[in-house]
């Protein structure tokens, strides 16, 4: 089933149940912001004192940062680009059968995102939520001159608790330390006893997210960099939308094309950037 929804303040949503799973996906940001399979645990964070209000990102799921990832040299413009925070139209919706639901959204370009990035374009995020969630997300170029993007489907992993938390498959990839700017090597499983921001790249192989309850996979597709991010105990309580223990709970794996794994896209061609957690 596939129902359309609103809170009492006008925002938008999209439900999707079935035998496998449910979901719910906002217009604003074509934001997945509640993932999970039956009779399971939520597979996504979601900030409980999060903000479901216009021209307000939301705190957990996962976020599009698209046109660009992180700060962009314009700081007057937002961090992680403007995706995020635009509405989206639905373009269809379906079921396959019982146990798999399809969703696409798109946003175009406008006015004002012309003004922020001043190309001609189509952005899908098409979802399948089945026992195991995809996520592609697709960029059309439809303007005269090619254009380069960097992106991530920051996605917001829930956990039982930090300490149980420990990501497999970085093992020798060398990553950018946001922390310090500097650049290291990964010397094998990746676990959390502090704040971590680190972007990984030569990435091409599946990564898996243990903690104490259970084993998650992350398969990704034209892409070769990948997040890790924890905010801990001192950058937390400065975050917005964020209680003051909530990085014990959540952790964060982005699919991305980032830094030197930005792509350029050529007028009337396209690039996918998908992933698929099981």
């Amino acid at each position: 089933m596939i129902t359309h929804k609103k809170l009492p303040n006008g925002f938008e949503y999209i439900e999707v149940k079935n035998s496998s799973a449910e979901a719910k996906i906002a217009l604003q940001g074509a934001h997945l912001f509640h993932y999970k399979r039956v009779g399971e645990e939520p597979i996504l964070w979601l900030s409980e004192v999060s903000d479901f209000e216009a021209g307000k990102a939301i705190r957990g799921g996962v976020p599009i940062c698209w046109p660009w990832f992180g700060f962009h040299q314009d700081r007057s413009l937002p961090q992680h680009g403007f995706a995020r925070t635009a509405m989206w139209d639905c373009v269809s919706c379906s079921e396959a059968d019982e146990k798999s639901s399809s969703v696409i959204l798109r946003l175009t370009h406008s006015q004002g995102s012309l003004k922020m990035w001043p190309y001609l374009f189509e952005l899908d995020l098409h979802l399948t939520i089945s026992d195991k969630l995809t996520m592609e997300l697709k960029t059309t170029n439809l303007d005269r001159n090619s254009f380069k993007i960097t992106q991530a489907l920051h996605t917001y992993f829930s956990l039982s608790h930090i300490s149980d938390a420990v990501i497999k498959g970085l093992d020798k990839k060398p990553y950018l330390d946001a922390l310090t700017w500097k650049k290291e090597v990964q010397e094998g499983d990746i676990t959390f006893n502090q704040e971590v921001d680190r972007v990984y790249q030569e990435v091409d192989g599946e990564i898996t997210l243990s903690d104490k309850n259970r084993t998650l996979h992350v398969r990704n597709e034209n892409s070769s960099s990948v997040v890790v991010w924890n905010p801990w105990i001192e950058k937390t309580s400065r975050m917005s939308a964020m209680k003051e223990d909530a990085y014990e709970h959540m952790l964060c794996i982005e699919s991305a094309n980032a830094f030197d794994d930005a792509r350029v896209v050529k007028p009337q061609k396209s690039h996918t950037l998908k992933a698929e957690i099981f």
